[in-house]
């Protein structure tokens, strides 16, 4: 079984435009872990597009082949510096992880 690792966030920022530039930002040192993170099978970060203030701002979906892989994604200096770049813009995080 493989595992599931999406997080959710909401900015701090309440102006769209900074909304997307930051989500933007989140996205390029997110992604940027493709590749370099050996345990990370797949990642994308978007947007939210709709229902804007109701829903959170910005969404990461990724895959592992299993909760080392997760814990080893967590623990990996790249993984660590991208964190850097969340924590300046959310305010929340929500996250859920599950087997498929």
């Amino acid at each position: 079984m493989s595992i599931r690792h999406i997080v959710m966030w909401k900015l701090a920022s309440e102006a769209p435009d900074e909304k997307l530039a930051q989500a933007e930002e989140m996205r390029v040192a997110l992604e940027g872990l493709n590749g370099v993170v050996p345990t990370l099978r797949s990642l994308t970060v978007r947007p939210n597009s709709l229902f804007v203030g109701a829903n959170y701002d910005v969404v990461l979906d990724s895959t592992f082949d299993d909760a080392d892989g997760l814990a080893a994604y967590a623990a990996h200096p790249a993984h660590e510096e991208a964190a850097k770049v969340i924590k300046k813009y959310a305010a929340e995080r929500t996250a859920v992880d599950y087997e498929f």
